[in-house]
């Protein structure tokens, strides 16, 4: 288990394969988290990649810096956590994957005048 510090998080994550391999970001899911991708990462760090799998943010290890800092698992907020990371780790580019990021719940869906 690995961590870094961003503006915000102290990120927990696993990494599989060379310090020099093309990276790779493998993000889970909601209710899901690092182990989704136990068969997975192993077979691209083989293949050459450098796989980061990281604890979302509210899940495992990965923890916010400050009580003060307010809870969101929007995608923007998602996005900015990986950005940051990939930064803290001197990435500048890199694949991400990932799945199940949520959906709106369905009482707040937008409705069409005619299907609902």
């Amino acid at each position: 288990m690995n961590f870094i510090d961003t503006d915000v998080l102290r990120i927990s994550y696993l990494e599989y394969g060379e310090s020099d391999g093309w990276p790779v970001v493998l993000s889970h899911g909601f209710p899901y988290d690092v182990h989704a991708y136990d068969e997975v990462a192993p077979v691209l760090a083989g293949a050459g990649a450098r796989v980061i799998v990281p604890y979302l943010r509210g899940f495992g290890p990965t923890r916010f810096l400050s009580d003060a800092t307010m809870r969101s698992g929007q995608q923007s907020a998602l996005g900015h956590d990986a950005v940051q990371m990939l930064d803290a780790l001197g990435i500048e580019r890199a694949i991400l994957a990932g799945y199940d990021w949520g959906d709106w719940p369905p009482a707040s869906r937008p409705r069409s005048g005619r299907n609902g």
